[in-house]
């Protein structure tokens, strides 16, 4: 394997090599920023689509990767022999996994599969979040983390190479009754502040969190390796978060809080994906799941460690973006009660609808 001593500063234990990659979930938040970073890394790069998908926001984004350079191949990884044909026909040597919650044990399928196929170097299942085997959430988020956590035990039975990526939070105002932090601005009414606001957690830029995956799956020193992602520009709590954005946008807002039995009985109502986000919320402001272990695993590595010259985007140059995005825009709407997937909606006191992206890149 060729290495190589250059490659944005990084080490000489990541490849320079630039085998074909297939990106499953290639529409989603993390599926995008990950294949656009493995495009720009010059791997020729195939997205799996399912026909059946009718979002006009997923079609958007998959209309953005194949300009971009993306191949799609339509299907499903619920088809073992279909799955196994197409991996073997392109000469896939890397897979990537993020789908959503409900196709968590697909995967089963697309483990199968990746078995028989000898050109395989690494594949990433669907994480992308925190280290689940050391995180506890309550129902329904612990249903959701028991069937990842069956997925890695299958992928370590199988023998087959794997990378475990734990990135933490998105680079946004963590809202609890949102499915998605990035689909609304930080607030300009009122902040939410879960317990007493001072468990801190690592927010990461959608774009980093793309760049440094595709860095991690060429590296040999990820293989069968767990990677965390613990910037330690990006490890804030709550309130230190309220507080900048109130800086950014030049006023205070009043705080609420929102207690750790508020969290639990909106977990409790089952309302998925709401009370998932509730319980995932709970978990990691109130249980502090991703500060409250130490990297003691032989199998543990952590991201700073590897790429020490490479900065992270900070919490800080993602809030001035969102702040731009609103000053930018003349008009503003509130927070919807439920927000939906194909819009982005800027939080505020007025009425009138008003659709930006509120991702961090």
């Amino acid at each position: 394997m060729v290495k190589s001593t250059n490659m944005n500063g990084s080490s000489p234990n990541v490849s320079e090599e630039t085998g074909p990659t297939m990106v499953i979930g290639s529409s989603g938040f993390i599926g995008r920023f990950v294949t656009e970073a493995s495009l720009d890394s010059g791997r020729p790069t195939y997205i799996l689509v399912r026909s059946s998908s009718n979002s006009p926001s997923k079609a958007s984004t998959i209309k953005f990767l194949q300009d971009k350079g993306a191949t799609i191949i339509y299907g499903s990884i619920t088809d073992k022999e279909f799955m196994e044909k197409v991996l073997k026909e392109h000469k896939i040597e890397i897979v990537i996994s993020t789908v959503g919650g409900e196709s968590i044990l697909d995967q089963f399928n697309l483990i199968e599969a990746i078995k028989n196929v000898d050109t395989i170097k690494r594949f990433l299942p669907s994480e992308f979040g925190h280290d689940i085997d050391r995180a506890d959430p309550v129902e329904p988020g612990l249903t959701m983390y028991d069937q990842k956590r069956k997925i890695r035990r299958q992928i370590e039975k199988s023998g087959i190479p794997y990378t475990y990526i734990c990135c933490n939070s998105i680079a946004a105002w963590p809202y609890h009754d949102n499915t998605h932090p990035a689909d609304v601005l930080p607030p300009l009414d009122r902040f939410q502040i879960y317990g007493d606001g001072t468990v801190k957690a690592y927010f990461v830029a959608g774009t980093d969190i793309g760049k440094f995956t595709v860095m991690s799956f060429n590296d040999d020193r990820t293989l069968n390796k767990t990677v965390h992602f613990q910037p330690p520009s990006n490890l804030l709590n709550i309130n230190e978060m309220a507080s900048l954005w109130e800086e950014k946008i030049g006023r205070t807002l009043p705080r609420v809080t929102i207690t750790e039995e508020d969290l639990l009985q909106r977990a409790k109502e089952m309302r998925i994906p709401q009370s998932v986000v509730a319980a995932l919320t709970h978990d990691i402001f109130i249980n502090g799941c991703q500060i409250n272990f130490s990297l003691d695993k032989p199998t543990d590595v952590e991201i700073c460690s590897l790429y020490p010259n490479i900065p992270f985007r900070t919490i800080a140059e993602c809030f001035d973006d969102f702040a731009k995005k609103i000053f930018d825009n003349a008009k503003a709407v509130s927070k919807p009660a439920t927000a939906s997937n194909n819009a982005i909606f800027v939080p505020t006191a007025k009425q009138e609808a008003l659709a930006i992206t509120a991702i961090c890149t």
